[in-house]
């Protein structure tokens, strides 16, 4: 005879590997983590970030990606958002007993940023974090800043989040990005808490 397993047992994990022509990508995810980190994707900033959403977001995270890097960064970045989004939407399942919203405000020296998501199961992005066209690349190989708007879409499309991230402050662009995604870890750490056992839509389901 099979024992129930209650929500506040039930793992929340997931495996995900993507291969296109452009790039190959696995992603292991544990929500219920402790910030343990091992992330490789030829980016090194890119890695440092990723970093981030694993430690402030306490999850455990492994990302392995191998992407066109010598024609552009762009590849590589998406669908690491991709596959790091669609883990979370499988870990999740049907959000049955998370708290759902949360928001942020995460200052990293000058900069501060502001975060608010919904685990709502429609994706959305509104992204209010501009960078001049000439701003420097990060890291070696460079980061463009603008990719990380690329990485958030391609995230919270295959996750089914809406996401609002806006700079308030800032000048640094390294402190700006990770601000952002600090910021992002933050909200999702608390968003993703279980503090009930039934889905928190009045239309039960998200």
């Amino acid at each position: 005879m099979s024992v129930p397993v209650s929500a506040a047992q039930q793992s929340r994990h997931a495996e995900r590997r993507r291969a296109t022509k452009e790039t190959v990508v696995e992603v292991v995810l544990d929500v219920d983590g402790s910030g343990r980190a091992e992330i490789a994707t030829g980016l090194p900033f890119f890695d440092h970030m990723i970093s981030q959403l694993a430690a402030h977001g306490g999850f455990d995270l492994v990302v392995h990606a191998q992407g066109d890097l010598e024609v552009d960064a762009h590849h590589t970045v998406e669908d690491v958002g991709i596959v790091l989004g669609g883990c979370l939407a499988e870990a999740l399942g049907d959000r049955a007993g998370v708290r759902r919203f949360a928001s942020f405000l995460l200052p990293l020296d000058e900069a501060l940023v502001e975060v608010a998501l919904d685990l709502s199961g429609r994706p959305y992005l509104a992204y209010d974090v501009p960078f001049a066209p000439d701003t420097p690349g990060l890291g070696s190989p460079p980061f463009d800043p603008q990719l990380a708007e690329e990485f958030w879409r391609a995230f919270v499309t295959a996750a089914g989040i809406t996401l609002h991230v806006r700079r308030r402050e800032g000048r640094n662009t390294h402190h700006v990005v990770e601000a952002v995604f600090k910021g992002v870890a933050r909200s999702l750490r608390d968003a993703v808490r279980r503090e009930g056992g039934g889905v928190p839509s009045t239309k039960g389901t998200l």
